[in-house]
């Protein structure tokens, strides 16, 4: 019988979530939810000089973000912690200690402990790349040197990734280490390891590099590259999470947009793909579009709610049925959250920005001030319980056949002066959100300026 599942996603907290960081704990979250296993967070945090605070917790934000929790962890707790390889040197000791007793490790003339390679076949069976084969007896170049016994520990006593690696995943009894392709080389030191502990190792699912627009493996520098560049720049969490799972994954009907439940329920290791996946940052910006104008207002609302607060938007003091008809009339309009202040400032204060070139071209226009004028005045003989947008709709026409001029020359005056924009939500619905008195009062107020 098969042991539960159990997968890990092991980052080392040196600055960003790198996106490809992101997609690795994406699959095995994926992974352990579809197979109702178990998904592990483990910080990787042995390198002191490069590792921060900071950045461990930009790791539990940027998962927490995109919907990944972990079933054992920092936080979470569990039955193989400490989940930080920091607090881990008496485990390491350890097995140090068994590969000493069974004479596989020596301390070289600079006190560094080294693994005595056995120089045999590696053959291993990847869950995505198939059959690998490493014979480790053979030179690595022309000039016939071997590949040096690898260090397992440093002169200083700091433990150095593989060895670590190898011994948390034992530990914490993994039964499936899913990771970047680019970790394959590294495969078969780990399971020379493995074999000197006299452990079977996990199954191992290397899956596929992500490329940048170049067509190299996505590095730090490249745009979209971090996670928290999503964050600030208003993605919703469940469009990028959706995005991630399509680079080197399919649900094989051409579907882009799939709900995360459904994703689950599809996920499968043999499913990935085995060539590398091209990272579109357009393509991400449109899913990103999908997922606003198909999410529901609540949702909305709630994505919203915590960008309108960090702009300084007082919308403490509206009601929610007030804040949802605001974001319902600016929803459709929507690509990315950081631009809703702009889009709503205008609702919850006086005190709002005015386009200046909207100014020049509307508000200066030859006759504008004396329309906003004569507008508010049309506008005051609507009672309050007829203001609303159909209402409204019919009084701008009556007032235009009135005039004997177009309804234009009355809305775009009236849509600047009343939001400082020249573009925003149906004209007759932004008027009725703001108020019969609000409204006339900012007619006024610019007819006057």
């Amino acid at each position: 019988m098969s042991l539960p599942v159990r997968v890990r996603f092991a980052p080392s907290p040196t600055g960003f979530l790198h996106v490809g960081g992101a997609r690795t704990a994406l699959f095995n979250w994926l992974y352990a939810r579809h197979t109702g296993g178990k998904f592990i967070l483990r910080i990787e945090d042995t390198d002191k000089a490069r590792n921060t605070v900071e950045a461990v917790q930009v790791i539990y934000d940027g998962l927490k973000w995109l919907g990944l929790d972990w079933d054992e962890g920092p936080g979470v707790g569990g039955d193989c912690g400490p989940y930080f390889q920091s607090e881990r040197d008496a485990v390491y000791q350890k097995y140090l200690d068994k590969l000493l007793a069974a004479g596989a490790v020596y301390e070289d003339e600079k006190k560094a402990v080294r693994f005595k390679g056995p120089r045999k076949l590696i053959v291993m069976e990847d869950l995505v790349c198939g059959r690998v084969e490493v014979d480790r007896s053979k030179p690595i170049n022309p000039l016939g040197d071997m590949e040096p016994d690898m260090t397992i520990r440093r002169p200083d006593g700091s433990w150095i990734f593989h060895f670590v690696n190898v011994v948390d995943d034992i530990e914490m009894g993994i039964t499936h280490v899913i990771r970047g392709e680019d970790h394959l080389s590294n495969t078969p030191k780990h399971i020379e390891i493995y074999q000197a502990l006299g452990v079977t190792p996990p199954q191992f699912a290397h899956i596929p590099l992500i490329l940048n627009r170049s067509g190299g493996k996505m590095s730090k520098r490249d745009q979209g590259a971090s996670v928290q560049q999503y964050i600030d720049e208003g993605y919703a969490p469940e469009s990028v999470a959706n995005y991630l799972c399509l680079l080197g994954w399919s649900p094989k009907d051409n579907r882009e947009k799939l709900p995360m439940e459904e994703v689950v329920s599809l996920f499968e290791l043999d499913k990935i793909n085995r060539r590398n996946a091209a990272f579109d940052t357009d393509k991400c910006f449109w899913l990103n579009g999908q997922y606003i104008h198909e999410m529901t207002l609540e949702r909305f609302r709630a994505l919203c709610m915590p960008v309108m607060e960090r702009a300084g938007l007082p919308i403490g003091g509206f009601s929610n049925d007030y804040l949802d008809h605001v974001l319902a009339s600016v929803k459709e309009k929507i690509k990315l959250l950081k631009d809703v202040p702009a889009w709503t400032a205008y609702f919850f204060t006086d005190d709002f920005a005015f386009d200046e070139e909207a100014v020049n071209k509307t508000l200066r226009a030859g006759g504008a001030a004396a329309r906003l004028t004569q507008l508010a005045s049309h506008l005051e003989t609507l009672p309050a319980e007829s203001w609303e947008p159909v209402a409204l709709e019919s009084a701008f026409k009556a007032l235009s056949a009135e005039a004997g001029v177009k309804t234009a020359l009355f809305i775009h005056p009236a849509r600047v002066a009343a939001s400082g924009r020249s573009v925003g939500p149906s004209l007759y619905h932004m008027l009725a959100i703001l108020g019969r008195d609000k409204v006339l009062a900012r007619l006024r107020a610019a007819a006057a300026k």
